[in-house]
């Protein structure tokens, strides 16, 4: 099939800063982008003048070089000011990744050439309310968790769908994911795999007692309220992020997310299948020889 998306004419490439491969393929790229009369941004995605960079010039695309967690460094840079991004895996996972580790040379004359096409995800928004006041507001690509802390006793979380309480979980944790979280936490939770597409919220509690052990599906465009009861410590965690303190009484608001995360995709739209078979299958083999 012959695509004819845009044509990028200025690309940040961002790496991991703790894979010595990711930086010296971060020059590599560059240098071959650079030949071809593209205008190029590159460095550390954890460096603060390269994302200073992003945010300020006019850039068409971000490649991001890494694993899964350097994905999602990138997205919450790039998916606020609506600029694509190009994953190439040199981490463990990388199931959000579209490019292997040592392809890049195959790929990036597609990428030049427009033939690619781009894959709308769903983000949530996080509001954490204590009484009447705002406490912090975050995006997400994965989940929203809300958990117990250190303690090992579990947590009750009341929720409400579109202010109306739907159910009361006693769990180690409640995650609040998208499609795209429903392959990452929501999956070692126990949760179903959703088609990236969807933009709807799904709600998987971790190590229920004495509670429904089921993971919910909410029709499209539903919020969700969580509010923590608790006499120990209880956190909240946006994409896997350093845990934010909860105390008993506090709210975590919900919804479908003001911005969408765009990747860049080569193959055809089934690849999602054809990867999640390729990455399953793997993770089987590692454990059977462990």
């Amino acid at each position: 099939m012959t695509r004819t998306s845009p044509i990028p004419k200025r690309i940040s490439v961002a790496a991991h800063p703790g894979l010595p491969a990711a930086l010296a393929e971060c020059a590599s790229i560059a240098r071959y982008l650079q030949e071809r009369g593209v205008s190029v941004v590159k460095g550390s995605l954890y460096d603060e003048e390269l994302r200073r960079q992003v945010r300020e010039d006019d850039v068409d695309l971000l490649i991001a070089l890494g694993g899964d967690g350097t994905m999602l460094r990138a997205v919450h840079l790039c998916a606020p000011l609506d600029i694509p991004i190009l994953g190439i895996n040199l981490g463990h996972f990388g199931f959000l990744m579209e490019v292997k580790a040592g392809e890049w040379s195959t790929a990036l004359p597609r990428l030049l050439a427009g033939d690619y096409w781009l894959e709308e995800r769903m983000m949530l928004n996080a509001e954490h309310w204590r009484g009447d006041q705002a406490r912090g507001s975050w995006e997400a690509l994965n989940d929203v968790v809300v958990s117990r802390g250190q303690l090992v006793r579990p947590v009750e979380v009341v929720v409400q769908v579109d202010g109306h309480e739907m159910i009361t979980y006693v769990a180690d944790a409640l995650v609040v994911s998208t499609a795209t979280g429903s392959t990452a936490y929501a999956l070692a939770a126990g949760g179903p795999i959703l088609p990236p597409q969807l933009r709807n919220i799904l709600l998987v509690p971790v190590a229920p007692h004495l509670s429904i052990d089921r993971a919910i599906l909410l029709p499209e465009g539903m919020c969700v309220t969580v509010t923590v009861h608790t006499d120990h410590q209880a956190v909240l965690s946006v994409d896997g992020q350093p845990p934010v303190p909860l105390l008993d009484g506090d709210r975590v608001f919900i919804c479908p997310g003001q911005h969408t995360t765009r990747f860049v995709r080569f193959q055809d739209a089934g690849y999602f299948y054809r990867d999640l078979t390729s990455h399953m299958e793997r993770e089987t083999k590692l454990d059977n020889h462990k």
